[in-house]
């Protein structure tokens, strides 16, 4: 039998507490799901999982060799990506950029990438959440990354924290956009287009605590890159950040305020080894500091 994947079945059950919700975190159908578990615990000899009406509950047998199953699974998903990695590693750079990132910046870096090492490298690029992309730095399927701080980045490499602008965008009528002094609790009323908290939780956290702190306490809707917050803003019901710079948008209205507190950190973080890559990339984001 394929034991991983059974494994992961189990670990899936296991963390979901139900199988109908474990097989769609699986992308499968429940049938193949329970019968996997069942064949994994008639090889193993011993049951791991309670069927009940509520959902899945461990047993004892099952709740000393989660752990276990655990390390195994993880392991397992690191082997295959340190095997890509070195399978691709002649032939192309992986690297990935947070969706705050401006476009123009994320094109700056892979043309960086592609003559940092050898020149007209092919590099292949992932636009994501912040924890996604420590995530796959960490586990080999990146390079190096470009990530928003603060961020949680143990088991990384990191370059130090650079600053790029950025701007507050309102919807084109309201008060704000043609206010001389524009300040935040004139922003009471609408609400907050920006990335989910799950993408990013420190940097969530920092700058909800930000706007507090200005005297603005406003509901957050998810809007998980620029795109979607322009939209937000142009329909009259938000306001939101962008790095991109001040452009004709219908219904979208820029302004300049608290530019230092507001300024979009970011920062490198890399894998052991991809030093040049980290270089190229941070000498990318240092010339768009000097902006």
């Amino acid at each position: 039998m394929d034991l991983i994947r059974h494994l992961r079945f189990f670990v899936s059950i296991a963390e979901e507490g139900h199988f109908g919700r474990a097989a769609a975190a699986l992308d499968m159908t429940q049938p193949p799901l329970s019968q996997g578990l069942r064949r994994l615990e008639r090889h193993l000899g011993v049951d791991l999982i309670h069927r009940t009406r509520q959902g899945a509950v461990l047993t004892s047998a099952g709740s000393q060799l989660l752990p276990r199953a655990r390390l195994l699974v993880d392991d397992a998903e690191r082997l295959l990506a340190e095997a890509q990695r070195i399978a691709s590693a002649h032939g192309a750079v992986h690297w990935g950029a947070t969706t705050a990132l401006p476009d123009r910046v994320v094109t700056a870096c892979v043309g960086a990438l592609r003559s940092a090492v050898v020149p007209d490298t092919a590099v292949s690029t992932t636009v994501g959440a912040s924890v996604d992309l420590v995530a796959d730095v960490r586990s080999g399927m990146c390079d190096v990354a470009v990530v928003e701080h603060p961020a949680l980045v143990d088991g990384v490499e990191v370059r130090p924290v650079v600053r790029i602008p950025r701007w507050l965008v309102v919807p084109s009528d309201h008060r704000s956009a043609g206010a001389e002094r524009p300040t935040f609790p004139m922003l009471a009323g609408l609400s907050f287009a920006c990335p989910p908290r799950a993408t990013n939780p420190p940097a969530f956290d920092t700058f909800v605590d930000l706007l507090r702190e200005r005297g603005l306490d406003a509901p957050t809707v998810p809007a998980p890159d620029d795109r979607s917050v322009f939209a937000a803003v142009a329909a009259g019901t938000s306001f939101g950040f962008t790095a991109m710079p001040p452009s004709s948008t219908p219904g979208v209205t820029w302004l300049r305020i608290a530019p230092q507190a507001l300024a979009l950190r970011v920062r490198v973080v890399y894998r052991p080894g991809a030093d040049a890559h980290a270089d190229a990339v941070d000498r990318v984001l240092y010339r768009e500091r000097l902006r």
